[in-house]
C-alpha cells in the first residue's frame, strides 16, 4: 500500500461539500447550464463505447441502472446533431493499470501548467489561454511524436504564386464564412497531419471552382501514397500528398473511402472522385506574400513548430510564443490556413488544425501574424491547383 503524501502547502482546490443531482435528464441539463461541468458515471463496458469515433452514440439496449454503471467522466454540455439530441462527455478515456497512474500524473501536471499560465493570462502577461481538451493526459514528447508527421520536402522547386496585379487585401478574413472549409477533422492517434493540410487546400480550391464543398479522403492518402514518398500514420509531406493526387487523376471522397487513423491496404476508387488538380504552387517565405495569397486564392496549406507545450492545451486568444521556432527545420505539424485578422489590436492568422474540436477553439487556433514569421507559418505554404 502507497503512503498519502498530501501537502497543504501544495492545495490547488477547497470545496464545502458537494450536491447530488436528481436522477433525470431534465433536473441534469438544468444543473449543467446553472453551475457548469458535472461529474457523472456511465456504462461503459459496451463494445460501442469502447470503440466510438464520433457522431452520437446511440445504443438502445443499454442499461440505465446503478449497477450496471462501470466508468466516472465529467459532462461539459449538451446539443442537437442531425435532429437527435446529445450530450457532450468530455473525452471518456478508460485506462488499466499502471498506464492509469501515468496517465492520471501527466494530466495532473499539464493541470498545473494550465492554471498557472491563465493566472499569467488573466494578470494580461499572455495574449492567449490554454485549457483542458482530450491530449492533457499526452506528455508534449508523446504528442509531438505520435501527431506531428510532417516529413518535409528536401528539394522544393521554385514554382511561385505570383499576384495577378495590386490587390486591395481586406482587413480581415475567413475563408469558413464564404464555404470553402470543411468541418473541423480528428486524424487521431497517427502522424497523418500532412493529409489533412493537402485535402484541406484541395477542398477550398475545388469548392473555388466548382461551387461545392466536398470532404475528401484522408485516408485515400494514407493508404495509397507510399510510392510518392509517404509514410501513412509514421508522416508524410503536402508536396507528395498533391502529386499523388495529381498523378492518380484523383482522390476519393471521404464518404466512399472513411478515416481509419491506422494504415491500411489501398481500395481507392475511381468511381467515388471527390477532387482533382492539375498542379500545385509554392508561397514565397514570408508573411506579405503569404496575406495575399491566402485572400486571393483560398486556404492555403502550411507546415508550423508546433512542438511547444503552449500549443498543446491551447484554447483561445492569440498564440504568441517567442519560444516558438521559424525555420525550416523545426517545422513538424502542417495545417491549413483560412483566415487573418486582429484581435485586441494583435494581427493573427486563423489556423484549421486536424485534432479534433475539443482542441483549441472549436479546433481551430489564431497565431501571431507580423512577427517575424513566428512558429515557421510562412516557411513551407503551397496551394494545389484544381
Amino acid at each position: 500500500m502507497k503512503i498519502c503524501r498530501y501537502n497543504t502547502s501544495n492545495i490547488g482546490a477547497i470545496c464545502k461539500g458537494y450536491i447530488r443531482i436528481h436522477r433525470d435528464e431534465e433536473s441534469l441539463k438544468h444543473a449543467l447550464a446553472a453551475v457548469g461541468p458535472i461529474s457523472i458515471g456511465v456504462v461503459a463496458y459496451i463494445e460501442d463505447w469502447k470503440e466510438y469515433k464520433g457522431g452520437v452514440l446511440n445504443i438502445p439496449d443499454c442499461p440505465n441502472t446503478m449497477k450496471y454503471i462501470s466508468h466516472a467522466v465529467v459532462l461539459v454540455g449538451y446539443g442537437q446533431e442531425n435532429g437527435m439530441d446529445y450530450w457532450l462527455v468530455l473525452h471518456g478515456k478508460n485506462y488499466q493499470g499502471l498506464e492509469d497512474q501515468v496517465r492520471k500524473a501527466i494530466f495532473e501536471e499539464n493541470l498545473k501548467k494550465i492554471v498557472y499560465h491563465n493566472l499569467e493570462y488573466d494578470l494580461g502577461m499572455h495574449s492567449y489561454y490554454l485549457g483542458i481538451n482530450e491530449y492533457s493526459d499526452w506528455s508534449s514528447q508523446e504528442l509531438t511524436k505520435h501527431m506531428n508527421g510532417l516529413i518535409r520536402s528536401k528539394d522544393r522547386l521554385l514554382d511561385l504564386y505570383e499576384p495577378s496585379g495590386k490587390m486591395e487585401l481586406p482587413s480581415s478574413l475567413d475563408w469558413r464564412s464564404k464555404g470553402y472549409v470543411t468541418e473541423v477533422k480528428d486524424q487521431g492517434d497517427c502522424g497523418s497531419c500532412w493529409a489533412f493540410s493537402a485535402t484541406g487546400a484541395l477542398e477550398g480550391q475545388h469548392y473555388r471552382k466548382t461551387g461545392k464543398l466536398v470532404s475528401l479522403s484522408e485516408q485515400n492518402l494514407v493508404d495509397c501514397s507510399s510510392s510518392e514518398g509517404n509514410a501513412g500514420c509514421s508522416g508524410g509531406d503536402i508536396d507528395a500528398a498533391y502529386t499523388y493526387v495529381m498523378e492518380n487523376n484523383g482522390i476519393d471522397t471521404d464518404e466512399s473511402y472513411p478515416y481509419l487513423a491506422e494504415n491500411g491496404t489501398c481500395h481507392y476508387n475511381k468511381d467515388s472522385i471527390g477532387a482533382t488538380l492539375k498542379g500545385y504552387k509554392y508561397i514565397a517565405k514570408d508573411e506579405q506574400s503569404l496575406q495575399q495569397a491566402l485572400a486571393a486564392v483560398g486556404p492555403i496549406s502550411i507546415a508550423i513548430d508546433a512542438s511547444e507545450p503552449e500549443f498543446h492545451q491551447y484554447k483561445g486568444g492569440v498564440y504568441n510564443n517567442p519560444k516558438c521556432k521559424n525555420d525550416y527545420d523545426h517545422l513538424d505539424h502542417a495545417v491549413l490556413l483560412v483566415g487573418y485578422g486582429q484581435e485586441n489590436g494583435i494581427d493573427y492568422w486563423l489556423v484549421k488544425n486536424s485534432w479534433g474540436e475539443s482542441w483549441g477553439n472549436k479546433g481551430y487556433i489564431k497565431m501571431s501574424r507580423n512577427k517575424n514569421n513566428q512558429c515557421g507559418i510562412a516557411t513551407y505554404a503551397s496551394y494545389p491547383i484544381v
